[in-house]
């Protein structure tokens, strides 16, 4: 049987100035930003809590009184669920700090992450352990993700096999996962600052990444390397996993894959 994992979401600032879309919509924390009139902190804890009834949640965030009277919070906290972490000036940090206290298997998402799906949730936690991995990396293919929306990605990591995106999802085995995310400490984002990749993952992968040299796997396979852990991709079909809210087009793209599934 399948251990239940503990739950890791991030959800605090990264930078001391306010992000754009919190601003526009007067609250602090981009976590707070309503979506179809519910702040995504809230959606984001509805999923997991549907996903894994009686998993332990963690919520790394440097004031949780921003959302300790959130009706799914009170709950969570009542039924002895829900942790608050500090988070930390880094995201990768943050996640290194939590890591402290929640032990492992770990699911780590974002706060932003509205589509994602109770069902993709519980297929991460099943392949966690049959993939016998350190780390997995969700991935969602660049024709899965314009089926959902076209305008739900802009840019896309092009290998032999086709274009992916990540899905803001990763499951962690074991504290060695935890040099995987060193692959962010430079900020992710690669498909859109290449540069990035130099400086994380070193001149052969940067030249393997631009002349699209590697499959999928075969990319993961030398990251692997790079960072002595094992990590691997799981691809799900699910083009909407790859669509966090980012900013007012993403914010916009969400409420209408959400308002499509209201009005079925």
């Amino acid at each position: 049987m399948t251990a239940t994992p503990k739950i890791l979401v991030l959800a605090g600032r990264r930078s001391a100035t306010l992000d754009p879309l919190a601003e526009k919509f007067g609250v602090s924390h981009k976590c707070l930003v309503p979506v179809r009139g519910v702040p995504m902190i809230v959606r984001v804890l509805d999923i997991v809590d549907e996903a894994f009834p009686d998993a332990k949640i963690f919520v790394s965030i440097e004031n949780f009184g921003l959302i300790r009277e959130l009706p799914v919070v009170v709950r969570l906290m009542a039924e002895g669920r829900l942790t608050p972490v500090d988070a930390q000036s880094h995201i990768v940090d943050s996640i290194v700090h939590a890591a402290k206290t929640t032990a492992f298997p770990l699911i780590v998402t974002t706060a932003d992450n509205v589509l994602m799906t109770p069902d993709a949730l519980r297929r991460l936690a099943e392949a966690g352990p049959s993939e016998q991995a350190d780390a997995l990396v969700v991935m969602a293919r660049k024709e899965a993700i314009q089926a959902t929306h076209i305008e739900g990605q802009n840019r896309f990591y092009e290998f032999r096999d086709g274009g992916f995106s990540n899905c803001n999802m990763f499951w962690l085995g074991n504290a060695r996962a935890l040099h995987a995310t060193e692959a962010f400490r430079h900020g992710g984002q690669f498909a859109k600052k290449p540069e990035r990749i130099l400086k994380t993952f070193g001149i052969l992968n940067l030249i393997r990444f631009r002349f699209r040299l590697n499959t999928l796997p075969g990319i993961f396979r030398h990251i692997s390397r790079r960072f002595r852990v094992d990590v691997r991709p799981l691809v799900l079909e699910e083009g909407r996993l790859a669509i966090d809210v980012d900013n007012e087009r993403t914010h916009r793209v969400a409420e209408e894959v959400l308002g499509r599934e209201t009005n079925a």
